[in-house]
Order: C-alpha cells, then sequence, then structure tokens
C-alpha cells in the first residue's frame, strides 16, 4: 500500500500525558517517525490529555483505583479520534488493550534499571537502620522491605521533577528512579546509582515506550512499522505474557525481565507479598520464539508456589 504522510496541513495528532517524561517520550516518537520519513516536525501535533493517576496526587494509586489509570482517558481520545497515536511508558500499561486498539510498536528500550537516588549516600547498604526512603511503587516497597525490613518507606507520588523536590525537602534519605526516565530528560546532574537487576529486578517493561494506534487504521499502521523495534517486542512479550498471566498491574508487587543473547531469550520474573516478607523468584531460558510460552509458564509456577492470598493487603 501507499503511505499517506502527515503534513502541516493534515497532522499526526500524538496523544501523551502532560509529565515533562511523557513530553519527552512523545518527542522521540515524534522525532523517529520524521527521520524515518524525511518530514518536519510541524506534520505532528502532539496533544497532551490530562489522566486520572495524574490528577489525583495526595492518595496510593491502589486507592484510586485498579488498572489503567495512566491510560484510560488517553485510549478513549484514541477510539474517537480525536488522536492518531497515543505514546505510553510500558510499565504503566495493562496488558490487554480495549476493543478497536493494538498496541504493537515499541521503541529502543532504555536503560532497565532502577536507581538509587541520594544526595547524601551511593546505596542501599549505606541506608542506616531505620532510615526513610520514598516511593509509590509497590514493587520497590517490598523489595526494599524484603532486604531490609527495617527501613521506613513512605509514599512519594508525583513525577520525576516532584520527587526530587521531595527529596530535597528532606521528606525522606533516598528515593528510587527509572534511570530510563533520568536519561530522556537528560537529568545526568542528578545524584543517581543505577542499582543491578540482581540487587532489584526492575517493573515489568521498564525503559519501553510503546505506541497504540486503532486497529482499523492501516496508514499509521505502516507508519509505526518504521519506527518498531524488533528486539524490545521480543523481550516485552515474554514480560507482558508473565504479567498478564499473574493478572498483574502497576498495584501488585511483580518484578520481571527478559533479556536476549543471538537466538535465545532468557527471563527472570519475581512475586513479592506487599509487605515484603516473603518474594519467590524464578528463571526461563529457550529459544525468543517460546517468549510467550516461557512467561506463561513461569508465572503459573510462582503462582502455584505463593499459594492463595499471597497478594493480600493485611
Amino acid at each position: 500500500m501507499t503511505i499517506r504522510l502527515p503534513s502541516p496541513q493534515k497532522t499526526l495528532k500524538i496523544g501523551t500525558r502532560g509529565s515533562p517524561l511523557a513530553l519527552a517520550q512523545a518527542h522521540e516518537t515524534r522525532d523517529r517517525l520524521s527521520q524515518a520519513f524525511d518530514l518536519q516536525s510541524e506534520s505532528f501535533e502532539i496533544v497532551i490529555i490530562k489522566v486520572t493517576g495524574d490528577a489525583i496526587q495526595d492518595r496510593p494509586l491502589k486507592e484510586i483505583g485498579g488498572k489503567g489509570l495512566f491510560t484510560r482517558e488517553i485510549e478513549e481520545d484514541l477510539l474517537s479520534g480525536k488522536i492518531d497515536i497515543a505514546v505510553h511508558s510500558m510499565k504503566d500499561m495493562p496488558t490487554i488493550q480495549p476493543d478497536g486498539l493494538v498496541l504493537n510498536t515499541y521503541l529502543p528500550r532504555e536503560d532497565v534499571r532502577d536507581a538509587f537516588v541520594s544526595s547524601k549516600l551511593t546505596e542501599i547498604a549505606d541506608l542506616a537502620e531505620g532510615s526513610t526512603v520514598g516511593t509509590s511503587s509497590l514493587r520497590r516497597k517490598a523489595q526494599l522491605l524484603h532486604r531490609r525490613p527495617d527501613l521506613n518507606v513512605v509514599e512519594f507520588r508525583g513525577n520525576v521533577q516532584t520527587r526530587l523536590q521531595k527529596l530535597a525537602d528532606g521528606v525522606a534519605d533516598c528515593t528510587f528512579l527509572a534511570c530510563a526516565g533520568l536519561n530522556r530528560l537528560n537529568m545526568s546532574d542528578v545524584p543517581a546509582k543505577p542499582v543491578d537487576p540482581d540487587d532489584m529486578l526492575p517493573a515489568v517493561a521498564q525503559g519501553a515506550i510503546g505506541i497504540e494506534r486503532r486497529m482499523d487504521d492501516p496508514n499509521t499502521a505502516a507508519l509505526l512499522e518504521a519506527v518498531h523495534d524488533t528486539s524490545t517486542g521480543q523481550r516485552l512479550k515474554a514480560e507482558r505474557s508473565f504479567l498478564l498471566t499473574l493478572d498483574g498491574s502497576c498495584e501488585t508487587p511483580i518484578a520481571g525481565l527478559a533479556q536476549l543473547e543471538a537466538d535465545q531469550l532468557t527471563l527472570r520474573g519475581e512475586v513479592l507479598r506487599p509487605d515484603g516478607s516473603d518474594a519467590i523468584s524464578d528463571v526461563r531460558a529457550g529459544p525468543i520464539s517460546d517468549g510467550a510460552d516461557m512467561g506463561r509458564d513461569l508465572a503459573e509456577d510462582l503462582l502455584k508456589r505463593a499459594g492463595p492470598g499471597f497478594f493480600d493487603w493485611h
């Protein structure tokens, strides 16, 4: 088919959240499409959409409602035709898309690791007994408390800049951010040290940007093919199959990471009790083509070992 290219007269509308990081991801998407088709940036329009997860900052996410807190309003605008594509942080994405939408385009993945952020300390081992750690991530909280039940973990909602300000204000001794976000925001001045995934397995799909489109829009599908990164897609297929089988969301402590070497894929997965009192992890390895099956098998095994009520709050 002949691809109809966007133009300043008929722009491609890119939907995104309004945080600095979300906008950086939308700009990266625009720039990659511009480069792929030799288009000027005026051929694209970035549309900021307010989402529930950003609007409510004074409560933990688990109190606001289940999945889709950072995606629902954007997907509604995509389905209605107000935007042509939606750019998402893949670690925020539910594993099932609404009818009529498809998510199968991924940009090259950034650094997957978490970063330990503190102006006073350089790593978790430096934290004195009873130190205060700020994070809104249940995964990070559970992982920290599993290793260091003596730590005091406090809620740290907000975008990267908000959390850094809370840290500067002395609300906590340290916090954790995704290396990918710091890199995309060019924040090399932030006192951050990457944490080895062996010490803190990252969130499923951390560091990956996904681009969602309407199923009945073959022209946009053809445009997006030009910027899709195959290896990121292969890794996310395994990780998101793992998450789907666990029925996980950003409100259950689940970690997972797939890595590729030649034609082999290695998938590591972890589930934790919300209070960090127990953690179960395992690994699968095999051909890349078996990634989704490996994700499913690993999740089923961990669920069996965890038993009923593992994710319940006490």
